[in-house]
């Protein structure tokens, strides 16, 4: 009889390798594809002042046409497509970690939002849109006399 050297990881091993050949036939990619193409999400700020609810999402590298800004339905839709720059021959690189393709985020407005004001600009890399509120949404601060 053999001795065989246990490997508690052989079967975490088994069960990624299966996992991700599971994956592979949901998304439709051929095995081994790189996941880092077309999954990437970017982070978004969403924070409220007195007059306005304000995103910030990180877009680098994107030209302002790869940018889609759309309201429907009260659902703010975010979409784009970030493109990997085409200059530098893939083999040439030593390491990919950014994600590159296509993204789309979606976000619910509250109804206190004037959708005919919203305004979104591009500045550094941070795609910024700003939602003001309707006027009679808007927080009023009263003054207390104290006696």
């Amino acid at each position: 009889m053999a001795l065989v050297k246990y490997n508690p990881f052989k079967d975490l091993r088994t069960m990624q390798e299966e996992m991700n050949h599971l994956l592979d036939l949901a998304w439709n990619r051929e095995s081994g594809e790189e996941l880092n193409e077309g999954i990437w999400q970017p982070p978004v700020d969403i924070y409220e002042n007195a007059e306005a609810v304000v995103i910030k999402a990180e877009v680098p590298d994107m030209d302002q046409q790869d940018i889609e800004v759309r309201i429907e339905n009260n659902i703010l839709t975010l979409r784009g497509e970030r493109k990997q720059n085409t200059d530098v021959k893939r083999e040439n690189y030593h390491r990919v970690e950014r994600y590159y393709g296509t993204f789309q985020r979606s976000f619910t407005l509250p109804q206190s939002i004037d959708q005919d004001k919203i305004r979104a600009s591009c500045d550094r890399g941070v795609l910024t849109i700003i939602l003001p509120k309707t006027e009679e949404i808007k927080s009023k601060q009263i003054k207390v006399e104290v006696k």
